[in-house]
């Protein structure tokens, strides 16, 4: 970066905290999704004959950040372009979720709306792959309810400020997390990343109920029949009218 000709940046400001660490001292433009297409205009000439950096406030350029056009441009025009792989959360996410990563399925931002959000919650269960996504502060929430009514049954994982001192890892059911959470504020603040266990149709069909006999009278001990219904149904995935009626069996035993 220190022999380039100019970077272009999100956030001037953030960029000059990196720069001025390892004394690089370059001419900084800023790029930004409402400025693109008037920077790619106003560099043109420049793109193709100047050595050009392009990086984000944080994680890795065009991963829900600005870019896209400006890579296009330069791939339509012929003008060489190469990558140095970067910091991104997406991969560390995954890695700290304990869920199987062979395959996956990233999908971005989580909408702003609940009605885009409880699509967009449905639309991912139904893969049976692992699914990762982006989740701000103000979203967790509302993201979390949504997630425990929509999927119950899938481990989730839940990462916030991965390589930072308060980088912390959640996981579990979502109802687990859930009371983790909610038990110090500081858990709510910073940006996520969430990852949620893929369709396991084929594993939860499998699960044989008798199998759990031990634990579910331990759990009769202490609550309701209807607390243990529901614990066991998040648990396992088993259906839970074909819990209920194994339940009972054993209470009335």
């Amino acid at each position: 970066m220190s022999d380039c000709d100019l970077i272009i940046c999100e956030n001037p400001k953030h960029s000059l905290k990196l720069l001025n660490k390892f004394g690089i001292k370059k001419k900084l433009i800023s790029l930004h999704d409402y400025n693109e297409n008037n920077v790619i205009e106003i560099l043109s000439d420049e793109l193709g004959k100047k050595k050009v950096v392009l990086i984000s406030d944080a994680g890795s350029p065009l991963i829900s950040d600005p870019g896209f056009k400006l890579i296009k441009h330069c791939i339509k025009n012929k003008i060489n372009i190469t990558s140095i792989p970067g910091p991104s959360s997406i991969i560390p996410a995954l890695q700290l979720s304990g869920i199987p990563i062979n395959e996956f399925i990233f999908a971005g931002f989580l909408p702003k709306t609940k009605h885009a959000i409880i699509e967009f919650i449905k639309n991912l269960k139904k893969t049976n792959k692992t699914s990762v996504f982006f989740v701000s502060t103000h979203k967790l929430k509302i993201c979390l309810d949504v997630l425990e009514k929509e999927a119950p049954n899938r481990v989730v994982s839940i990462s916030k400020e991965l390589t930072k001192v308060n980088e912390k890892t959640f996981r579990g059911f979502v109802y687990q997390i859930k009371d983790y959470i909610n038990k110090n504020n500081e858990n709510l603040k910073g940006e996520f990343v969430i990852v949620v266990e893929g369709n396991s149709l084929k594993k939860t069909q499998s699960i044989n109920i008798e199998e759990f006999n031990d634990e579910i009278n331990k759990l009769l001990l202490k609550f309701s029949l209807t607390d243990v219904v529901e614990i066991v149904h998040k648990l396992t995935g088993i259906t839970k009218n074909k819990v209920y009626k194994w339940v009972l069996k054993l209470k009335k035993s």
